[in-house]
């Protein structure tokens, strides 16, 4: 997944005259090409899969085909594409299934070419995909990502009001042909996105709703924090299940791989033992920031043994 921003735009201000005001809009309008819709015809779905090869540098192997996306939309499945005039730039990809004895909607697939990032694109395609799940009769909306990817957890928890409550060890094996695994595998956290709850309708209306200062998160237990030198400290779970606690992470995992890839493993094996404790102990991760934390900048998950705020039921 990408961490988008809020997208490109021209600031028109009083100090330019009236025809010039009006040309910098007419040239705002002509650059507004972005479209979000679904995607049906053969050729497009075709282009996805050249499209999955440059966002993840997959093989043939790991590239989800044609023939998948075909039958996929055809037994409920929704393919939707952001395009920048008729070229595909993006996609969000979900199929129906089944979490825990709940039918869910699993979104698979969400991607976004590296020149088109950080302009809101993945976010657009999501709330385009919500609301689609709920013109089919949805209400939750699950999926995984790499809890190490930063703009990702960001996106997911800040921007979409996810929760998570399950952790899945190497979810797609030991290693794919992705650089984005290298070394350190595919874990995942399984977030549930519930579409019509209060939590989530309050961030898809005013984004972000980080609550606690960082003084107020510098209170709180740490499973995983940040060294000055950059290297993973881990202590075990001490805390009551009235308590929050909180799981560090670098702000770019991707660096370190390739430049530290020892560090990066070893931030995964803290990460995914803090965690996994976690979640045995009843846990639930329901907020990330970002902090400075001695001049770097380091992710923060939020974990808590209560349900979040503005959220009432499970299932559909």
């Amino acid at each position: 997944m990408d961490a988008p921003s809020q997208g490109r735009g021209i600031k028109l201000t009083c100090n330019f005259p009236i025809l010039t005001r009006l040309i910098l809009l007419q040239t705002l309008l002509d650059n507004f090409t972005m479209i979000i819709r679904e995607i049906d015809s053969i050729s497009e779905m075709k282009a996805l899969e050249e499209l999955q090869k440059e966002v993840w540098g997959w093989d043939d192997l790991d590239t989800m085909p044609l023939m998948n996306f075909i039958v996929m939309k055809e037994v409920g499945g929704s393919l939707i594409g952001a395009f920048d005039r008729e070229r595909p730039v993006g996609f969000v990809f979900g199929f129906v299934g089944c979490d825990e004895g709940n039918i869910v909607f699993h979104s698979h697939m969400l991607a976004v070419l590296q020149e088109f990032r950080e302009q809101g694109i993945g976010r657009e395609l999501k709330l385009a995909q919500r609301q689609r799940a709920l013109t089919k009769g949805f209400n939750c909306i699950t999926w995984t990502f790499d809890p190490l990817q930063s703009p990702n957890a960001y996106l997911n928890f800040s921007r979409l009001g996810v929760i998570a409550t399950k952790y899945k060890v190497n979810f797609y094996g030991e290693q794919t042909s992705s650089a984005l695994h290298r070394y350190i595998g595919t874990d995942r956290l399984w977030v549930s996105w519930y579409l019509e709850s209060d939590r989530v309708s309050q961030r898809v209306e005013c984004g972000s709703d980080a609550k606690l200062s960082q003084v107020d998160l510098r209170k709180l237990m740490p499973l995983v924090q940040r060294r000055r030198d950059g290297w993973p400290q881990s202590q075990p779970l001490a805390a009551r299940l009235d308590q929050q606690v909180l799981i560090e992470i670098p702000d770019d995992i991707g660096s370190l791989q390739q430049q530290n890839p020892e560090l990066a493993v070893a931030w995964r094996k803290a990460t995914r033992s803090a965690f996994t404790e976690a979640f045995a102990a009843g846990f639930i991760v329901e907020e990330f920031y970002r902090l400075d934390r001695d001049g770097e900048l380091v992710g923060c998950y939020l974990l808590s043994s209560k349900m979040p705020d503005g959220i009432s039921h499970h299932s559909n």
